[in-house]
């Protein structure tokens, strides 16, 4: 018999995205503007006088006699014709044409395909007569484990605050493409009113009291005690008094305007003056108390040059109304109102999309390797300890502010020569052991955090509303926002309470550990990390190496300072008699001597290779006490393996089950 085992796995993801987009704009104008100006004056004077003188005379006998006649004709005649003629034509023609077509192309195509095949040959063979059942069965595998004492070793001990205070974080660059608004059109806004000059005809008739002008052919001016008449003086017998003070009904408005005065007044020739219209006999001039309203006039110079009356072209000046003002600002702020929410319904949209997809981005990021992670973590806490020593005088800084150090060739060997720099390990304490800064402040709707992360630009929000908390192009950390809830507590109403929370949605994943606490997240980091960046303190613990235990004692009381060696040593149990009555800084020397003799001793690294020599050794019971440099614990583990046996077995043919 053949078996042969196969195992086949095929992964295919293929993903194909497009765009198009074209932009054109077209647009065509064109104007045409065209004046003709034709002034024709005529003026045409005509003077013909005429005199003529007759005489006859005669004597005769002392009898004179004299006939004369005397002829004098004047006839002048003065014509003017004027005639002007204005002609503008102004054509214009404007076509725009705006055609917008955007047309961007993108092809992303990716085809991911792995195949991972394996596969095993099995010849199984049945030697004997009988019918024999096989079973493939998976081969495990033994595996022991020792723990060994290898040495012991004097450290220094360190501790260091605001762990990763000068640790960069990454940005994430992250573009929010802005809404399109090509699909909201931009309201016309209508044009403000204004005001409107509307002409007016009326007539000044000749209105005749006494005297012999009966045409109207004499020059009036006002009398001196009834200003509303007017009065000439030169006809014999009776003066002549004519009607000087005139009121004349106005035409109604136009819709949304009133009356506001008298621009101007066409006399067409006429020898005629008008007093002030703010005169105070006429005001309010024009009256628009009354209904029509009505136009006051009194003159003041008049010859109404033998005409029954006067032809008069009055030009009125309207404006709009404050009622008509307001509802045109109105209607125009309503259409800009409409136009920007919408607007804002179409940036809303793009806002929480582009939250939700910055949301799932940051949520996906992959972490950096966990080895360069803890390799910068050990090197900020070495670069603290060098910091540490050149505050003590230990390691050479520079003389003054910019000017480079001597490179610190001997003091960094020396560092070495004492300690075991590679083997340096560091552990950082609880967040919950530095609870926050003294007299924390409460959390409020502005609260963002225990590590506010300020965005590029601040957003101004709307009075009453929270800042939203997506702003700029970068992401240093997961978002976090103030939310409001409603603790009641035995009051009424229920107390507001805030709470620093993180935003998610149903596309990202987890939160990393922290989120609910305010931490501060590095986006591409492990939770290790996050750790560190929000740890009250780090403990760095760098190993003395074997046989420097007295000088880099020595060492470190220039570097710690000698305070509490000389404090009494409490005798603890376990330790050797030789501690008793002596210090503390003696209890570290006879310390230190002792481990320097046992790890300078080459016999012990021999010992430490035993479990190499011998394999598994199994102990009594599974562990004893440790002992200097001896095996002190094991166990066994069973491990699966890649291979296959087969195994014959025999069923109960009644139950069906193994034998």
């Amino acid at each position: 018999m053949e078996a042969v085992e196969t195992s086949t796995r095929r992964t295919l993801v293929e993903r194909t995205a497009e765009v198009s987009e074209e932009v054109t704009r077209k647009t065509e104008e064109s104007l045409t503007e065209q004046d003709d100006v034709a002034d024709a004056v005529k003026e045409e004077n005509a003077s013909d006088t005429k005199l003529g003188v007759s005489a006859t005379g005669g004597v005769n006998a002392k009898i004179y006699h004299a006939d004369a006649s005397l002829s004098f004709s004047t006839q002048s005649t003065a014509r003017r014709g004027s005639e002007a003629t204005h002609k503008q034509t102004r054509t214009q023609t404007a076509k725009a044409s705006s055609e917008i077509k955007r047309n961007f192309k993108t092809t992303l195509k990716t085809v991911t395909e792995s195949t991972d095949t394996s596969s095993r040959r099995y010849f199984l063979q049945n030697n004997t007569a009988e019918l024999v059942n096989y079973e493939m069965r998976r081969k495990m595998r033994k595996v022991g484990v020792q723990l060994q004492h290898v040495g012991t070793r004097l450290c220094w001990q360190v501790y260091l605050g605001d762990p990763g205070v000068d640790l960069g974080l990454g940005d994430m660059v992250h573009v929010v493409e802005a809404p399109d608004l090509t699909a909201v059109p931009r309201p016309e806004r209508l044009p403000d009113l204004e005001d409107k000059l509307i002409p007016f005809h009326f007539d000044i008739p000749f209105l005749h009291n006494d005297g012999p002008d009966d045409e109207g052919e004499l020059t009036y001016t006002p009398n001196p005690t009834v200003p509303c008449r007017g009065i000439n003086t030169t006809a014999v017998g009776a003066d002549d008094t004519v009607q000087f003070c005139f009121t004349k009904p106005l035409p109604p408005p136009p819709p949304d305007y009133e009356l506001t005065g008298i621009a101007s007044i066409e006399r067409h020739g006429a020898r005629v003056e008008f007093a002030p219209f703010d005169s105070a006999d006429l005001v309010p001039n024009p009256d628009t108390t009354t209904t029509p309203h009505k136009l006051k006039l009194r003159l003041t110079y008049a010859n109404w040059q033998g005409k029954p009356s006067l032809p008069f072209d009055a030009m009125l000046t309207y404006k709009p109304t404050a009622a008509a003002v307001a509802r045109r600002k109105q209607a125009n702020d309503d259409a800009e109102a409409a136009y920007r929410r919408q607007v804002e319904r179409l940036q809303h949209e793009a806002y929480g999309k582009a939250v939700r997809e910055r949301l799932r981005l940051v949520s996906q990021m992959r972490s950096r390797p966990p080895e360069d992670l803890r390799s910068e973590e050990r090197r900020w806490v070495f670069r603290n300890l060098i910091r540490k020593l050149q505050n003590s005088g230990h390691y050479p800084a520079p003389l003054s502010a910019g000017a480079p150090a001597s490179l610190p060739y001997a003091e960094a060997e020396q560092i070495q020569r004492f300690f075991d720099v590679d083997e340096m390990l560091y552990f950082v304490a609880p967040d919950f052991w530095r609870p926050g800064p003294l007299d924390p402040p409460p959390v409020t709707r502005d609260s963002v955090g225990r590590y506010p992360v300020p965005p590029a630009q601040e957003p101004v929000p709307a009075p009453g509303t929270v800042a939203l908390p997506l702003a700029g192009q970068t992401v240093a950390g997961w978002y976090s926002r103030a939310d409001e809830y409603k603790a009641a507590g035995g009051r009424v109403p229920p107390v507001s309470e805030y709470r620093v929370d993180y935003l998610i949605t149903e596309q990202t994943d987890p939160a990393p550990l922290g989120s609910s606490l305010g931490w501060l997240i590095q986006i591409d980091a492990d939770a290790r990390r996050n750790e560190f960046l929000n740890a009250a303190w780090v403990k760095a613990v760098m190993p003395v190496r074997p046989g420097q235990e007295a000088a880099a004692l020595a060492w470190l009381k220039g570097v710690e300072g000698e305070a509490g060696l000389d404090v009494p040593y409490t005798l603890q149990e376990g330790d050797p008699e030789s501690f008793g009555g002596k210090k503390m800084g003696e209890v570290l020397a006879l310390v230190a001597q002792e481990l320097k003799e046992s790890n300078s001793d080459h016999r012990r690294t021999a010992d430490s290779e035993k479990v190499f020599e011998s394999g598994f050794d199994p102990l009594e019971g599974g562990f004893r006490p440790a002992e200097p440099y001896q095996v002190f614990d094991q166990w066994v583990e069973v491990l699966p393996t890649d291979q296959v046996a087969a195994v014959a077995v025999r069923y109960d043919p009644k139950t069906g089950q193994q034998l």
